[in-house]
């Protein structure tokens, strides 16, 4: 196989299991840190234009979102999809996923963007946007609905590159976007040399040239030097098998990504109840939540492909044996987090708000959710390990039942029960009840599937 013989390429069927997740993960903690620390650079400057860009942003962010889920949707599929081809040694359908999942990605984005574009006073206007902010979005929105084709480089591209066993140049791929993003917004925005200011629209415009470039490099990595996809279109006979295939697995898995925005609207509207400290001190929360969580997010990036690969290859006990691996990790990786946390909680509070009120608040959510983060990786990894499998509405199911009849019902009983206290007990009594289910499900499911071959065999 060409991949193989690029030394950043890990061989997921032979080498060993821990030290191969962990060569694989590190690059993606590094990469992701960077990206999200540009992207609060870029909410930084558009902040600096005064208070209406700031809101023409801030609405703009479910439609954002459900662009990039549906594409990380279809970036799971075709990880999916190309891993267990090598795993079974069929090179060729990888190759031919690869390209079809570029392609597919394409025209159901520019689909879907272009639908965004035309509609777009109507669709800002149903989200409750007044009419003078809707000058604000079209200067944001009409050149990033335009551009979003490009987002299948990072997310398409990089999913490729990541189920062929290579997480460093993804990482670097995600770095190098995300700095020059941050390069670019204060230039567009504000202006230099020749360069005329251009407000938020020069914040949409940063973040395209980083998508330009992104796409440009993965298919000069994915194209040229690794060849892992096809440079010419000869693979109509093989496009819709693959494109099927890979919609089978991306469309539940962006559906998934889709439900946590709503039940994080939910749980907002719960604490909207007990007044704006708590909404305040919610939304610093799970701020401080997305960092705390780093590396579970990366190893479910990363452990998908291992185990695609592996289930192709038949290499059941490698499968098991990752899963509980990273299962075991994240379990205590996360206690020392929540330590770091509680030493750390009144520094924390202290540099969000100077209201006593406010920062009781927040000390008391550090105290007390960050105990399920665990719990929470658990679910997590579990889903991911399910698209692996090619089992995407099990993950589907299980992301349904876990915000919307454990997390966000038991978050509510709580605060009926017991007030602010019994709405944080309530959330993490939800991660770990929803824990529990989800390792149950996927043992039996692991049971089913590596029982399958002696059925066969007999």
């Amino acid at each position: 196989m060409v991949a193989e013989k690029n030394s950043r390429q890990i061989n997921l069927l032979a080498d060993p299991v821990g030290p191969t997740l962990k060569q694989m993960t590190i690059p993606m903690i590094y990469g992701m840190i960077l990206l999200m620390t540009f992207n609060l650079v870029d909410t930084f400057f558009v902040s600096l234009l005064g208070t209406q860009p700031l809101a023409a942003i801030s609405f703009t962010f479910p439609i954002t979102f459900t662009v990039i889920s549906l594409t990380i949707g279809l970036g799971i599929g075709t990880s999916a999809v190309i891993a267990k081809s090598l795993g079974t040694g069929d090179d060729s359908f990888a190759k031919c996923s690869a390209t079809s999942a570029l392609i597919l990605a394409a025209i159901v984005v520019g689909i879907l963007s272009y639908t965004g574009y035309v509609f777009t006073d109507e669709i800002f206007t149903l989200l409750g946007a007044n009419e003078d902010l809707l000058p604000e979005i079209h200067q944001y929105m009409d050149l990033w609905f335009l551009g979003s084709v490009f987002l299948i480089g990072p997310m398409i591209g990089n999913a490729i590159l990541r189920a062929s066993g290579d997480t460093k140049t993804p990482s670097i791929i995600m770095g190098l976007g995300g700095i020059i993003n941050a390069i670019l917004d204060p230039i567009f925005i504000f202006g230099f040399g020749p360069i005329e200011p251009m407000g938020i629209q020069g914040a949409a415009l940063a973040t395209l040239i980083s998508w330009v470039f992104g796409l440009a490099y993965v298919l000069y990595i994915v194209g040229y030097q690794r060849k892992l996809i096809h440079t010419t279109l000869d693979l109509f006979s093989t496009f819709f098998k693959a494109s099927k295939t890979i919609l089978h697995i991306g469309l539940p898995a962006a559906g998934a990504n889709m439900l946590t925005p709503i039940a994080a609207a939910i749980l907002t509207a719960i604490a909207a109840t007990y007044g704006e400290p708590v909404v305040a001190a919610f939304g610093v929360g799970t701020r401080i939540e997305s960092i705390a969580c780093l590396v579970i997010l990366a190893l479910s990036m990363t452990l998908p492909p291992f185990i695609s690969q592996n289930f192709g290859a038949g290499h059941m006990h490698r499968v098991q044996q990752g899963y509980k691996t990273s299962i075991k990790f994240v379990m205590i990786w996360q206690i020392v987090i929540y330590f770091i946390l509680v030493l750390s909680a009144p520094l924390i509070a202290s540099i969000f708000t100077d209201e006593e009120h406010v920062a009781k608040i927040i000390k008391l959510f550090i105290w007390v959710l960050p105990l399920g983060y665990g719990f929470q990786g658990i679910v997590i990894l579990t889903n991911s390990s399910f698209n692996a499998l090619h089992k995407p509405m099990v993950a589907l199911f299980l992301s349904i039942l876990r915000l919307f009849v454990c997390y966000v019902p038991l978050s509510y009983l709580g605060s009926l029960w017991y007030g602010i206290e019994g709405f944080f007990i309530g959330g993490l009594l939800g991660n770990v009840v929803m824990a529990a289910i989800s390792y149950k499900a996927f043992s039996k499911q692991f049971d089913d599937i590596s029982l399958a071959p002696k059925a066969v065999s007999s």
